[in-house]
């Protein structure tokens, strides 16, 4: 009975990728506690598992130091009003992966996520001979090699995915930027209160009036309230023409500084909205 009970209060966390994906990864790393990790092939699966009530958490992807911001997950989170409860920095390491028995010069094709190309496409220019194809995930990818013996077709994946599909990397590390770094956010439907004194940093979207000094005038009241910006992305608001709103990240070190600037942030935009309130991954 106690086990049954125990099992029922597990998490069940959203993933984009299966085992051996870089979200598997963070999956394993981030919590404390068991979870049951539910993989799905793309983002928008990832977010409709946690609104219709399948899954409790989802972890996402939204930015990456080579290839800049995943913008489609900013407008996921917005547009279903979910919440970022947490954040996690996962040093990205791409590895060209294939059955074994073949060099690079065997390889006519590789498959992986847009953003895994993108990152390595240094290495790529220098293997012409090499077409790119974009496919859902890159450990899925590697699991459909192994599963169909497919040769002169490679993988970029995590050595965690070599190891669990059982291939041979044929060079590692093949990013353009050798530290490349992900951030990813916890994500949940209902924003839990949190102990104040654990949390410093935010995700908030404003929208600003179309006139001079507006977002200047939001930053400098950042900056008076003693606001860290890390982070600002904007986004066009679809319905209004050249109207764009303002996804923007800050840290602090006193939440009653934090309280103070967004009591000011909410009078002076058009529409203020908080995406989350948790602790700062990079403290």
């Amino acid at each position: 009975m106690l086990t049954s009970r125990f099992f029922f209060m597990i998490k069940r966390v959203a993933i984009q990728g299966i085992e051996g994906s870089f979200h598997y990864i963070v999956s394993k790393s981030y919590f404390d506690e068991p979870v049951k990790i539910c993989p799905y092939l793309s983002f928008g699966d990832v977010v409709d598992s946690l609104t219709s009530k399948n899954t409790d958490i989802a972890i996402m992807a939204l930015e990456n130091s080579i290839a800049g911001s995943i913008i489609p997950n900013y407008a996921h989170i917005d547009d279903q009003n979910l919440h970022i409860t947490g954040e996690f920095f996962l040093e990205i390491q791409h590895n060209l992966m294939a059955l074994s028995g073949q060099k690079i010069s065997d390889i006519k094709e590789v498959l992986s996520h847009p953003m895994a190309l993108l990152q390595c496409k240094e290495f790529f220019r220098r293997h012409p001979h090499i077409k790119l194809i974009e496919d859902s995930d890159t450990a899925e990818v590697a699991r459909r090699i192994q599963n169909n013996q497919i040769m002169g077709v490679a993988a970029i994946a995590s050595k965690e995915a070599a190891r669990i599909f059982n291939l041979n990397i044929l060079k590692q590390s093949i990013q353009t930027i050798k530290h490349n770094e992900t951030r990813f956010v916890i994500v949940e439907r209902i924003l839990e209160p949190k102990n104040t004194n654990l949390v410093n940093k935010a995700s908030v979207k404003f929208l600003l009036d179309h006139k001079r000094g507006s977002l200047a005038a939001m930053l400098n009241v950042m900056s008076d309230c003693n606001l860290n910006l890390t982070k600002i992305q904007s986004l066009p608001k679809i319905d209004t023409p050249w109207k764009y709103a303002f996804f923007v990240d800050i840290t602090f070190k006193s939440y009653a500084d934090y309280q103070k600037g967004k009591a000011i942030m909410e009078i002076m935009a058009e529409e203020f909205k908080i995406l989350g309130e948790y602790k700062n991954a990079k403290k």
